[in-house]
């Protein structure tokens, strides 16, 4: 698998990483059979998977759940699960710790924290324990109501020096690398020149060490809004519509199943005694 030194040298190799989000198994088995470097384990399950809300919503139980499913599917790529809000913005004491432990001892190779006040203490805590950080700045879904909604970041003078402030923090509590997330490209070009750690662009232009999509959005089947930076590479969900109807149709006028599709006794065997 990769590991936390090959991630880190990729940047000072100019070697763009590539990271994908994945809830499961079948879309962990693919993105990494794939070559993808990184699988997340994010929290927007509960928006893309779970159909709630907001990510707050979400709890360990249901991330351990699927971080297992995940990691069971993994052979080359590093696995990095999101620190829910209840697990570390809530809880932020000693439950931290052991939240972030419980991701390790479940497959996973680091654990990702978004911003908030006391994050980069919180960080610096869990790596000296001897998990690795992945931090994310920017837009933070999680506390996405205090900064006005799920909308671009740092957009002015403060708000983009806040930013920066909060990467180099993140740096200096030892993550080895950072999602910036929908921040205007300038600011995402000017933060990874000086952090020496990667970048990961989420809606942050091309400036970055490495991008991040969500595997749901890139193959067409969120059904939720797609956001304006999240690219679309195949419409599977229309695929997987049309199939479904194709099978009611069959089924519906005896064309399914047919005797290709069907099993028969051995000869000899019939008729049976009832």
């Amino acid at each position: 698998m990769k590991t936390v030194k090959e991630i880190i040298a990729q940047k000072s190799k100019k070697e763009p990483i590539t990271m994908l989000t994945a809830y499961d198994y079948p879309m962990a088995f693919f993105a990494d059979g794939a070559g993808i470097d990184i699988i997340l384990v994010g929290d927007s399950l509960a928006n893309v998977v779970l159909g709630l809300e907001s990510t707050t919503e979400i709890g360990m139980g249901e991330m351990l759940h699927h971080t297992k499913a995940v990691v069971r599917a993994v052979r080359s790529a590093m696995v990095v699960a999101d620190m829910p809000y209840g697990s570390c913005q809530v809880d932020g004491g000693p439950g931290a710790l052991g939240h972030a432990r419980q991701f390790i001892e479940a497959g996973c190779q680091a654990v990702k924290l978004e911003w908030f006040e006391g994050c980069a203490q919180l960080a610096s805590k869990i790596i000296q324990s001897g998990i690795p950080v992945m931090g994310h700045v920017g837009l933070t879904p999680q506390t996405a109501q205090q900064l006005g909604g799920m909308k671009v970041q740092g957009r002015d003078r403060a708000s983009a020096q806040a930013i920066i402030n909060n990467a180099q923090a993140m740096q200096e509590a030892g993550c080895f690398s950072i999602v910036l997330e929908c921040i205007p490209q300038e600011i995402a070009q000017m933060i990874t020149r000086q952090l020496k750690i990667p970048t990961i662009g989420i809606g942050a232009g091309p400036y970055c060490d490495g991008q991040v999509l969500v595997i749901h959005d890139l193959l067409g089947l969120t059904v939720c809004n797609q956001p304006k930076f999240s690219k679309k590479y195949v419409d599977l969900g229309k695929q997987i519509t049309e199939a479904v109807k194709q099978f009611k149709k069959e089924v519906t006028s005896g064309q399914f199943p047919d005797d290709a599709h069907s099993f028969h006794m051995p000869p000899g065997f019939l008729p049976l005694s009832p």
